[in-house]
């Protein structure tokens, strides 16, 4: 069997799941994907909202959000978006996250379960470390896709923690 033998999956965390060529050498390949899932509580949106200074009152305010058709007060969709460079970061210490696009298809209320991801879709090797390029995705129980889009990092090496 070669290196690039049969698919695995195992875990490396509570909520995230991997998949990858083999179990013993765990290293990113392209098709591979990360996950983590995160529950956005008031307090999380109370404390994004004092170090990002957007005090937007729709991620605060019940009435004015249902004034404006969503079901209650919004979690900002950058924080959403902040579990691709977590993912990343946490199983390649020391990568550089260099670029995001996202699309915000669906609100994210308080305590709704988000499931991040990030598939690898292109890996370039660059002086010793690599850049890759992942599939971004974040959705709801149910599958419903709340963003997406596509992000680059250097990564210091494809050995994953």
């Amino acid at each position: 069997m070669s290196i690039f033998g049969r698919i695995s999956t195992f875990r490396l965390r509570p909520g995230s799941v991997s998949h990858f060529t083999t179990s013993e050498a765990r290293l990113l390949k392209i098709g591979d994907i990360l996950r983590e899932k995160r529950v956005f509580l008031d307090e999380d949106v109370q404390e994004y909202a004092k170090v990002s200074q957007d005090m937007n009152p729709l991620h605060f305010d019940s009435e004015l959000a249902r004034s404006y058709g969503f079901e209650g007060p919004l979690v900002h969709g950058i924080f959403v978006a902040g579990l691709f460079p977590r993912i990343i970061s946490s199983h390649f210490p020391g990568a550089i996250y260099v670029s995001q696009n996202l699309q915000f298809r669906l609100p994210v209320y308080l305590g709704e379960e988000i499931t991040g991801e990030v598939e690898a879709t292109q890996i370039r090797e660059n002086r010793g470390r690599y850049l890759a390029k992942f599939k971004t995705r974040c959705f709801k129980t149910g599958g419903l896709t709340v963003i997406d889009g596509d992000a680059t990092a250097v990564l210091p090496s494809l050995a994953v923690e």
